[in-house]
């Protein structure tokens, strides 16, 4: 017996093969920028100690790619860069001024530990 409730999505992407060439195309340009940032990333975290004076820089840059590129993913997976800009920075808005406050909040804590650790002569 045949189900009739279940909906086979395979069977409706009629595309012609130079939309599928597109498709391919945007999925290896979206691999290779997001391979290209993580090894940057990489790079910076093994070149750089963490007792250099340069260290809270490469911190930054951190927090900086990793929010660009968590960007780029909702963007390019999550189907919103085929959005209006006006509907991505409607959503995109609130989540980055989310994570802008976690990072103040997680800094400002640490900072805090670290101080009371300090005092305390641990």
């Amino acid at each position: 017996m045949e189900r009739d409730d279940i909906i086979e999505y395979s069977l409706y992407t009629h595309h012609d093969e130079d939309q599928g060439k597109k498709l391919r195309k945007k999925i290896w340009m979206v691999t290779l920028l997001l391979t290209v940032v993580t090894i940057i990333e990489v790079v910076l975290g093994a070149m750089i100690k963490q007792d250099s004076t340069a260290w809270p820089y490469v911190k930054i840059t951190f927090i900086v790619l990793t929010l660009l590129k968590a960007g780029y993913i909702v963007l390019s997976f999550m189907h919103l860069g085929d959005e209006k800009k006006v509907m991505k920075y409607v959503i995109l808005a609130p989540y980055i001024v989310f994570i802008i406050y976690l990072i103040f909040i997680a800094l400002t804590e640490g900072a805090y530990v670290g101080n009371a650790l300090d005092s305390y002569g641990a």
